[in-house]
Parts: C-alpha cells; sequence; structure tokens
C-alpha cells in the first residue's frame, strides 16, 4: 500500500476518489432535477442558476453530469469485477486439463478477433440500446483478458519451487491450486482491474455516440457529451464538462495501475 501513499499512486487515488464523491453526492449537490425541464432555459450559458448552462431540452447541464457519473460508475463497478471474476474462473479451470485449456483459448481468439465497437454494435443489435447493452459488452469484453492473463500467472506460479514442494509432500492438484498458486497468480489482476476500470468508461462513450449505449433520457457521461456535440458553438462549456471529467476519471485508474504495477516490482 506504500505505492498509494505518495507520487502518482496517491494523486490516481484522489482523482478518482473526487470523481467518486461528486458522484455520490450528486443528489445533494445538483441544482436542479436532472430530468427537468425548465421554462425558458433553452441552450443558455454559464450562470449561477446553471453553473455549465442548460442543454437543447431545458435541462441542467451540471445535474446532468452528475448524474450521469453515478451511471458510469455502476457500469464500471459492476461489469468490469464481472468481468474479471467469470474470465478468471475460466482462465484457472483451463489450466486444469489440457483439452480445456485448448477450447477456452480458442474461445478467447474469438472474442478478441472482434474490436470493441464492433461487438458492441452485434451485441447491442440483439439486446438493444440501453445500461443493461453496455454492461454485457463491458463483461464481454474483458472476459478473455482476464482469463488470459490468469492463465498465464498460474502456469508460472506452478512451477515455482515452493509449489514444486507442496506436490512432493502429497498435497492434491486442487488444494495447491486454491492455497499456492492462485493466491500468488492476483497481483496482475489487480493492476489489469484498474486499467479495464478506463477501458469501460471509453466503451461507454462510444457506444453512446454511436446511439447503442445508455438510453436517453437516461444521462451518462457519454449521453451528454454526444449531445454537446452539436451545440458547442452555442455553450462549449457543454461538452467541456463530460470531457473533463471523463479525463480526470480515466487518467486516475491510469495513475493507480501505474502505481500498482510498480509495487509489483
Amino acid at each position: 500500500m506504500s505505492a498509494f501513499r505518495r507520487g502518482r499512486g496517491l494523486v490516481g487515488l484522489v482523482l478518482v476518489g473526487l470523481v467518486v464523491a461528486a458522484g455520490l453526492l450528486g443528489p445533494l449537490l445538483a441544482p436542479w432535477d436532472p430530468y427537468q425541464q425548465i421554462e425558458g432555459a433553452n441552450l443558455l450559458g454559464p450562470s449561477a442558476a446553471h453553473p455549465l448552462g442548460t442543454d437543447d431540452l431545458n435541462r441542467d447541464v451540471l445535474s446532468r453530469l452528475l448524474s450521469g457519473i453515478r451511471v458510469d460508475l455502476l457500469i464500471s463497478f459492476t461489469a468490469v469485477p464481472a468481468g474479471a471474476l467469470v474470465g478468471c474462473a475460466i482462465g484457472a479451470l483451463a489450466t486444469v486439463n489440457s483439452f480445456l485449456d485448448v477450447a477456452v483459448q480458442r474461445l478467447f481468439d474469438v472474442l478478441l478477433a472482434f474490436p470493441q465497437l464492433i461487438l458492441a454494435v452485434g451485441l447491442a443489435a440483439v439486446l438493444g440500446p440501453g445500461t443493461s447493452s453496455v454492461v454485457i459488452v463491458v463483461v464481454a469484453v474483458e472476459i478473455p483478458v482476464f482469463g488470459r492473463l490468469l492463465r498465464a500467472a498460474v502456469l508460472r506460479v506452478r512451477e515455482a519451487q515452493f509449489v514444486t514442494a507442496a506436490e512432493v509432500v502429497g498435497a492434491g492438484r486442487g488444494h495447491v491450486l486454491r492455497t499456492h498458486v492462485l493466491p500468488n497468480s492476483l497481483e496482475p489482476v489487480v493492476v489489469q482491474l484498474a486499467l479495464s476500470m478506463s477501458v469501460a468508461v471509453f466503451i461507454e462513450g462510444a457506444m453512446s455516440v454511436l446511439g447503442i449505449g445508455v438510453s436517453p433520457p437516461h444521462p451518462s457521461l457519454g449521453v451528454v457529451l454526444t449531445t454537446s456535440l452539436r451545440y458547442l458553438d452555442l455553450n462549449p462549456l457543454f461538452a467541456l464538462g463530460p470531457l473533463a471529467v471523463t479525463a480526470v476519471l480515466v487518467l486516475g485508474f491510469q495513475l493507480v495501475a501505474q502505481a500498482a504495477n510498480a509495487a509489483r516490482g
């Protein structure tokens, strides 16, 4: 934990913490209901009543931005751990049997062969747009990433001397895997978790731009940003808000991942 008490680790935690705090405190901080259409407030510029102005449907941009942060955090902190859990389980099981290992690796090859947006379009065509579609896409993207990462770590740790010693004294394969191999294979998974959180934010934004992400009128960082692009000449802060929050959140996750990776070394 010393890596997160100073330097980029501390900065990363602070940046992510600020965005998380803004999202959690959004209902208290938001000056308006994010869905309220305010009479006579069409595409207003920044003011005391509307610090980031209003959108094309007379809604307060700051209020929608704060509500959108919660949606992105919900997606990131739900979909990424779910993908990691499923991927790690599959990757660990694949190391038990050579035939299963080959089958799993070919499955991962198929999933990784599709670019993220192509996979998103395909799944959204079946499931329809919405938050659940974004979650499923993120889970599908992360399963092969974490599966291969843990598989590689397990195969490396399994050759260590302390594992061989446990097998020599008669420990069963399952006991060795649970007690010795898996606990010493999870460090790279922690690093990847932070990296994948930033990827989830990008996927949500990209799917919203394509119209297959979070469905309006529900806000998200991607939805607010997509709407703002049509009105940059009238209210530049309309786009600056979601861009700044996305940049801070992604940078925070990246710094946390770098600090965790440095701590491993």
